[in-house]
């Protein structure tokens, strides 16, 4: 009889592997939703850092064109003369080394001329909705 309660005290019951298990699950999914807000963080500090960029390289346009792009022309008058520059020998760029990249949700980022001679640009967010909470923007003038 004491060979068969031995036994039997090696294993583990199926309440006990049950518990062990939804502890598992409870720390995964603390550690997954921490982890993921981590990512929104970053991401939206990527936007951020890569807005920054655009406003020093809209600076030396402005510099050496004497206005911001049109909201026709985009960002893209970094990299290539718009066909409509009133001046084209003005242009002297291009302002951006590289092809102006997509926000980090992939999505491309949004510029805007103000009549006043100000600019915004933005990005999307994680929703790709425009005007909701989640956009970063950055409004230059």
């Amino acid at each position: 009889m004491s060979a068969r309660s031995s036994r039997r005290r090696r294993g583990f019951t199926l309440i006990e592997v049950l518990l062990v298990l939804a502890i598992l699950v409870i720390l995964g999914g603390t550690v997954a939703f921490y982890f993921a807000g981590m990512q929104k963080r970053g991401f939206e500090d990527s936007a951020k850092t890569q807005l920054g960029e655009f406003e020093k390289q809209l600076s030396l346009y402005h510099l050496d064109v004497g206005t911001f792009p049109q909201s026709s022309q985009g960002l893209e008058a970094l990299r290539r003369p718009p066909a409509d520059l009133d001046n084209p020998q003005k242009w002297r760029g291009p302002y951006a080394a590289k092809d102006i990249p997509l926000d980090p949700w992939g999505k491309p980022y949004q510029y805007e001329a103000g009549g006043d001679g100000s600019y915004r640009i933005w990005s999307l967010g994680a929703d790709g909705q425009d005007n909701t909470e989640d956009d970063v923007a950055v409004i230059g003038s």
